[in-house]
């Protein structure tokens, strides 16, 4: 996974663009437990862009079930 400074600070700004609690989202944040739709897809991509500086389609993020399986992604793209 990226070093856990990038993943609280993507996991707080994530919280803001979608108007939820910080304590709300954590690796282990099933999707289906917050509103996850295209528009968090989007917040999502415009994010990963700015803090990790790769592009991810929106397909492949929502295919993500989890807050893991989204940093287990972004961890496979900066890797490349």
């Amino acid at each position: 996974m990226p070093p856990s400074e990038s993943i609280s600070a993507f996991l707080s700004a994530l919280a803001d663009a979608l108007e939820v609690e910080e304590s709300t989202l954590t690796p282990d944040t099933s999707f289906d437990a917050i509103d996850w739709d295209s528009l968090a897809v989007i917040s999502a991509i415009a994010l990963i862009d700015e803090q990790f500086g790769v592009m991810i389609p929106g397909q492949d993020i929502s295919e993500c079930k989890s807050m893991k399986d989204l940093l287990s992604l972004i961890e496979s793209r900066i890797s490349n």
